[in-house]
Order: structure tokens, then sequence, then C-alpha cells
């Protein structure tokens, strides 16, 4: 199978999408990893199977400027009504710097809205779905994303549940204390066109891409895309 894998922004570095990827590199999947998207070719969709987004609206790390243009937006949803599938993980929710919600983040069905500091962070499977069949709950430390949902036809398959962090002052005066206790959704699929649209929001930090339960999910998730 082959994937196209969309990484790197100012807070997410590709290290941490290369070095969780490894595992399954070479067993059935072939991954392409574009980390600098300045001279990007949207054109080049159409070669794969999947693409893997795990990035937000930055060119690169240490480019901040956008690179979702309105041709970039377009060939995103043409590529998925087509019959292209898409995994979106935990950056790729950002929304797009200058259209808010972007036609990409209406494309992908939800858009990031805020995280906590990263903290002990529980996924767990919420029913029977493709994607999480053998997948037990996990823990891990991790950036616990909230997320707007956009599209009217998610199917939600996986919450995210982080504990309440710092003192009840910090509420008021730290706005990354601001929230007690979280329940999130962290996984759902919908479809657009032809095309097989997943969302899994942990993935901050390399510990959760190289946990095995999230492992497989990746595996899972990239059949279920490819379907």
């Amino acid at each position: 199978m082959r994937v196209l894998v969309i990484c790197d922004d100012f807070w997410h570095h590709e290290d941490v999408v290369s070095a969780g990827l490894a595992p399954l590199k070479g067993r059935e999947f072939d991954f392409d990893i574009i980390s600098d998207m300045t001279n990007f070719d949207p054109n080049v969709l159409s070669n794969y199977d999947v693409v893997l987004l795990a990035k937000g609206d930055h060119i690169s790390q240490n480019n901040e400027e956008s690179w979702q243009s309105g041709e970039v937006q377009k060939a995103f949803v043409d590529y998925v009504e087509n019959g292209g599938g898409l995994l979106v993980v935990h950056a790729g929710t950002i929304p797009s710097f200058k259209i808010d919600p972007s036609v990409l983040n209406n494309l992908i069905g939800c858009k990031f809205d805020f995280h906590p500091y990263n903290s002990p962070t529980t996924v767990q499977p919420l029913k029977p779905h493709p994607i999480v069949e053998d997948v037990n709950t996990f823990i891990e430390t991790d950036e616990h994303y909230h997320i707007e949902i956009l599209a009217t036809d998610v199917d939600i398959f996986l919450a995210s549940y982080s504990p309440a962090q710092g003192s009840p002052e910090k509420y008021e005066t730290e706005p990354y204390f601001n929230i007690k206790e979280w329940i999130c959704t962290a996984g759902y699929t919908r479809t657009q066109g032809k095309g097989h649209i997943c969302v899994l929001t942990p993935g901050h930090c390399v510990e959760v891409w190289l946990n095995p339960e999230y492992q497989k999910m990746l595996t899972n998730a990239l059949h279920w895309c490819s379907a």
C-alpha cells in the first residue's frame, strides 16, 4: 500500500511521525514523507492509496506560512471524493489560519479546539469498529486534544480522558490549566464521495505512536481508509 505522509510544523516535528511509522514500514506499507510543503504539487495525491495528514497549517517547522491554498484544499477534496483514503492524525485537525473552518477541515469533519498541558491520557475504544479491532485501552502522556465536530455523519469509535491538572486557583489565571477533567472524542470515521476518512486525535508524543495498541490502530486505519 502506498501512503503519502504529510507532517512537520512548528509544534509537531517530522521525527515523531517518522519514528512512529518506522515499525510499520516495509511490512505492507510504503511511506513517502513530505515535511516541507513549499513546492507541493497536489497532483501527486492521486498516486497514493492513502494520505496520512499529521501537519498543522505551517509549510514546515521553520516556516509558519500557510500551505493550505485554495488549490491544495480543493485537490484534497477531489482526491477523497474520487476514492482516496485520508487518515488524519493529531495536528492534521488544526484549521487553516486564513479560513476557519477551512475547506480541509470541513472535509476532515472537525477542527482542533484546545489542549491542556501534556498529561496521562487514557485512550479507550467505545464500540466494535474495524479500526479498533483487537485494540485495548491504553494510557500514555500526550496532548489531550479537544476537537469541534463539524460533520453530521461521523461514526465515533474512540474516546480519550485526562484528569484535572493543577490547583483550583490556576483555572482562572493559566489557560492550559483551565480544563478540569476531560472526556473527548478521540477517533471517528466518515465518508465523502467514494473516499474514506479517519481521524485519530492522539499522537503528539512518540510514546503514543509506538504504543502497541496505537500501532494496531494505525494499521487498521490505513486498511480501512484504503478500502
